[in-house]
């Protein structure tokens, strides 16, 4: 059985910076790929950064590049993403997201597709 769950969430000042977690089971780093993306209130889910299964490389889909950092850690079965300078606009429910079918980067919020449960994030003075 496949899982996912995020941690790590909160309010932040802007920026600040907050590390999310994305746990997995029954999925394995070494052949899947582990996508974030974020949903900020009234607008549609949107892929953020893919780490690549094959050499753990990032593929950004959002202009966080420089400010955000995909990482695993393969013994853990974990990804994480470190959020640094974060911005009123980064607020939203951060999800990770792994294809069930295929094993390369999910970068549309829609198809076959294991969600993680989502950790909301906040920045805000």
């Amino acid at each position: 059985q496949v899982q996912l769950v995020e941690s790590g969430g909160g309010l932040v000042q802007p920026g600040g910076s907050l590390r999310l977690s994305c746990a997995i089971s029954g999925l394995n780093l070494d052949y899947y790929a582990i996508t974030w993306f974020r949903q900020a209130p009234g607008k549609e889910r949107k892929g953020v950064v893919c780490i690549r299964s094959t050499d753990g490389s990032a593929y950004y889909m959002d202009s966080v590049e420089g400010r955000f950092t995909i990482a695993r850690d393969k013994a853990k079965n974990t990804v994480y993403l470190q959020m640094n300078n974060l911005r009123p606009e980064d607020t939203g429910v951060y999800y990770c997201a792994a294809p069930s079918v295929g094993s390369g980067c999910v970068t549309q919020p829609t198809g076959p597709i294991y969600w993680g449960q989502g950790t909301q994030v906040t920045v805000s003075s």
